[in-house]
């Protein structure tokens, strides 16, 4: 019964684990981390197939990313376009952004770690006498 017990709770941890470092990854490559004023729409902005206006656009900015409104030039209706807005480390935002895509990279490549040897930890649960269990969840306080 502690054998089930013990091992259900490995499983849960590995997928919570595998959950994690996926959130965390999909986070930094989001381009939602600041979302400025919606910009009401102008007569430009009126779809012609329906006869109403599009919702506001609201411009957003991640760490390295933006979203901006482009016009197509056949069409009338604009459309959104979102990607990498630096090219390089010193082209982030600000210094604190450069800081925070260091931080989050260094913590998903943690987790991102620890989530491939969790799957391990199913068959071999000690390595030198040591938990693997207390290892990862140490190193997995450290990346949070």
């Amino acid at each position: 019964m502690c054998h089930v017990i013990v091992t259900c709770r490995s499983m849960l941890w590995t997928l919570l684990s595998i959950v994690v470092a996926f959130a965390e990854l999909i986070a930094f490559m989001s381009a939602d981390w600041l979302i400025g004023k919606a910009k009401p729409p102008n007569s430009e902005d009126m779809d012609n197939r329906t006869g109403g206006s599009q919702e506001p656009y609201h411009p957003t900015l991640g760490i390295y990313g933006r979203c901006t409104r482009i016009s197509h030039m056949q069409l009338s209706r604009r459309d959104t376009l979102c990607g990498p807005y630096a090219e390089n480390f010193s082209e982030i935002a600000s210094g604190f952004w450069q800081a925070t895509a260091i931080f989050l990279a260094v913590g998903i490549m943690i987790l991102c770690a620890v989530a491939f040897v969790s799957v391990f930890t199913m068959c071999v649960q000690s390595i030198m006498k040591k938990s693997i269990f207390n290892v990862c969840g140490l190193l997995q306080g450290i990346a949070g």
